[in-house]
């Protein structure tokens, strides 16, 4: 990551095991380099990264609810602030450190992919995409610069490819991705239980929980 705000410094932080205190913080942040506002939740500590004055932004929560920017009540507020809609809830999470002589599947990079209708959301949120299929053309991997200019990974596997173990190693092949040997983050839904399943499963670890907000003039 090439940014220095402290939202990027947290996400750096918490990849190499320093986690922010639980003692049920709230930190107000200026936006974050990017596309995207955000609010961040990691264990009884809550970062709020966007342009709304601080006081403003306190007004709305309760303090005795460590858990209240994370509300669908907060979140919705926030977004009607900035004129625009709270995204997915998702869980963050870094990809693995893997040793270069370990076997994954190869991913090849292409650039005819690049307007494919999988990538509208990549498209809109991030920055400097590139995509990747592995060599059977069975899944396609997209990367780029997102939230505070850290390197995302998103990964489509074809229905006709699923359930057999294919998206563990093609997540897994991903974490070599990124440019300059940078963490690979990775926004999962909850909900998606089968992909949460194949990230732990391919090494990534759990650092937070987020949503973003898409700045108006991009979406």
């Amino acid at each position: 990551m090439t940014t220095t705000h402290p939202l990027a410094d947290v996400l750096i932080d918490a990849v190499r095991g320093r986690f922010p205190p639980p003692d049920g913080t709230v930190r107000i942040l200026p936006p974050p380099p990017g596309r995207s506002d955000a609010v961040v939740a990691f264990t009884a500590h809550n970062l709020i990264a966007t342009e709304v004055e601080r006081n403003e932004v306190l007004n709305h929560l309760p303090s005795s609810d460590p858990g209240a920017p994370m509300t669908a009540e907060f979140l919705a507020w926030l977004a009607g602030r900035l004129g625009t809609h709270p995204g997915m809830l998702d869980l963050v999470m870094v990809a693995p450190v893997l040793d270069p002589a370990e076997e994954l599947p190869r991913l090849i990079p292409r650039d005819d992919l690049l307007s494919h209708p999988r990538l509208a959301r990549s498209r809109r949120y991030r920055t400097d995409l590139r995509t990747y299929s592995d060599v059977d053309d069975r899944a396609l991997v997209v990367v780029g610069r997102g939230l505070a200019e850290r390197w995302e990974m998103g990964l489509e596997v074809n229905p006709t490819h699923r359930a057999a173990g294919l998206g563990r190693l093609l997540a897994r092949a991903a974490a070599r991705l990124a440019p300059g040997g940078e963490p690979l983050f990775a926004q999962v839904s909850p909900g998606n239980v089968a992909s949460v399943r194949a990230f732990l499963a391919a090494g990534y670890r759990p650092l937070c929980a987020e949503v973003v907000f898409l700045r108006k003039e991009f979406a």
